[in-house]
């Protein structure tokens, strides 16, 4: 059953942590109506991460851009909610075996594609399939590695079974990966979806455009008339694209600005505590990073403390080179915090045999605003260590195609994953590296070993000991500078109004904003 749709005006403004303040009514309004969502407007949002190589291929790139085209043509199985549960979508239920081996979906009846086929269990089947067909390099691939099988177990059943157990395949299918396409579809442009709203057009670093969904089956979401997403890469574009009236909305706010745009009285400012972390990978497989004693000095010779001050303007708490914060309940607050050491940094590199360092830095805005300010920081903070950071620009078109996990060292962010154990399997595992998506080429059998076994692990302690153990391991034996966990940031007109709660798994209310927003009338 669908979660009943809960309004406030607490869902239309927020501060740097929490949601809050007034809303003005229209004329003749009450409290009441005013935050009944009405449908009508055309809705425009500035995306800060794309790629040229943006498709409608569930089983091709995750940018932002990618994502919320997905959200807003399709469905998944399973959604998110802004409590960051998981409840159902285009599945009504799911259960397991006591092994978590076998796992059946009740699908959801009544449901049709935009272009009039009728949702069935065929296109559950055909759509999980796709991601596990050979030369796929899509980013739900390594959890489904022990799949055996997937199954039309009847006219609203789809049964997957699994040579071994995963507790996390619900999560799974809440990515926007796993949004389900119509079998049989290959055509990387074609947006068909059981979604909110119909493509039009759809240009990759440019731009798409939608139109509402007469036939959306969900009651309470998809309002806009129109939807249209424009590809601004530039965060200074992108606010004044905002303040301009040229669009609705935009993720990554710049923080360096964030503070002026919040006294506008036209700009709304929701800033979240959340599962991303800014980052930079440095790649166990290329020199000079092959070297443990290197990594770990480059992890000395970062100020954290001061790179979330002067970076994330309070935006943010500390990190401490692994991928998990507290906002994840398996989060370890015991691993000793790593703190700017330049001297033990210099230590470490002499125990390398280097007298000095220097390193190239490949760097450009697409991870977060403030990409290229942090560099220039960790430049400096290395230089008291004996590094030397050269800093190189790198174009922002195709970055993660051309530059992340290409090169020894570069900028990085994640947004999170529902859960710990797809955050960890599909970054730091074996499985992650094959299929190109472990940012730091890291394979430690036992790091793969306990992803396997939490995934199948049922008792709560036993789990969460495992969690906290591979937290450790990544820690210390991985090789990424994880310096910040960082909330989600975005930036709305004052005419644009959310839900009661907004989801903190992504971007935008969990890359679901123009299904679950609407205009103020």
């Amino acid at each position: 059953m669908q979660k009943p749709f809960e309004l406030t005006r607490r869902g239309f403004l927020a501060g740097s942590a929490t949601l809050g303040a007034g809303l003005i009514v229209g004329p003749g309004q009450t409290w009441a109506e005013s935050w009944k969502p009405k449908p009508g407007g055309h809705f425009r949002v500035g995306i800060g991460d794309f790629s040229a190589t943006d498709t409608m291929d569930v089983t091709t790139n995750d940018t932002k851009f990618f994502n919320v085209a997905q959200m807003t043509t399709r469905n998944c199985l399973v959604e998110v909610d802004g409590d960051g549960k998981l409840i159902p979508e285009l599945a009504t239920s799911w259960d397991s075996d006591p092994a978590a081996k076998v796992w059946t979906f009740k699908l959801r009846q009544g449901v049709t594609f935009h272009n009039g086929k009728t949702f069935g269990p065929e296109d559950v089947v055909f759509t999980l399939k796709r991601h596990l067909e050979a030369g796929s390099t899509s980013g739900i691939k390594p959890f489904l590695g022990d799949v055996e099988s997937f199954e039309a177990t009847g006219p609203d059943e789809v049964t997957i079974t699994l040579s071994s157990g995963n507790v996390d395949i619900p999560a799974i299918l809440s990515i926007p990966m796993s949004a389900i396409i119509a079998d049989g579809t290959r055509d990387p442009n074609d947006g068909n979806g059981t979604g909110p709203y119909i493509l039009e057009s759809f240009r990759p670093a440019i731009g798409a455009s939608f139109k509402r969904n007469p036939n959306y089956w969900k009651e309470g979401r998809g309002h806009f008339d129109s939807v249209e997403l424009v590809a601004i890469a530039d965060p200074s574009a992108r606010t004044s694209a905002l303040i301009g009236g040229n669009i609705n909305t935009y993720n990554q706010v710049d923080l360096k600005t964030v503070e002026l745009l919040k006294r506008s009285s036209s700009v709304r400012i929701i800033s979240l505590p959340s599962k991303a972390h800014y980052c930079f990978p440095m790649m166990q497989t290329m020199a000079p990073f092959k070297n443990p004693d290197v990594v770990d000095a480059m992890r000395y010779a970062i100020d954290r403390k001061d790179m979330v001050q002067r970076i994330l303007k309070g935006y943010g708490t500390v990190a401490n080179d692994q991928p998990i914060s507290s906002a994840y309940p398996y989060f370890n607050p015991d691993i000793p915090q790593r703190e700017y050491d330049p001297d033990r940094a210099r230590s470490l590199l002499k125990k390398a045999g280097m007298s000095n360092l220097s390193v190239d830095l490949n760097v450009c805005e697409v991870p977060f605003s403030g990409a290229t300010d942090a560099a220039v920081l960790f430049k400096q903070y290395a230089k008291d260590a004996g590094i030397d950071i050269n800093i190189k620009r790198v174009p922002d078109d195709g970055y993660w195609d051309k530059v992340w996990t290409r090169v020894p060292l570069c900028t990085a962010r994640w947004s999170g994953r529902p859960t710990e154990g797809i955050m960890i399997g599909g970054a730091y595992t074996s499985a992650a590296a094959e299929a190109g998506w472990n940012e730091t080429g890291m394979r430690d059998p036992q790091l793969d070993q306990l992803v396997s076994a939490a995934r199948q692990e049922t008792d709560e302690a036993k789990r969460r000991q495992m969690y906290y153990d591979m937290q450790e391991i990544i820690h210390t034996r991985g090789s990424n500078n994880i310096f910040a966990f960082a909330n989600i940031t975005d930036a709305t007109s004052s005419k644009v109004a959310t839900p009661k709660k907004i989801a903190t798994n992504r971007d935008l209310d969990g890359f679901r904003a123009t299904e679950r927003w609407w205009f103020w009338h």
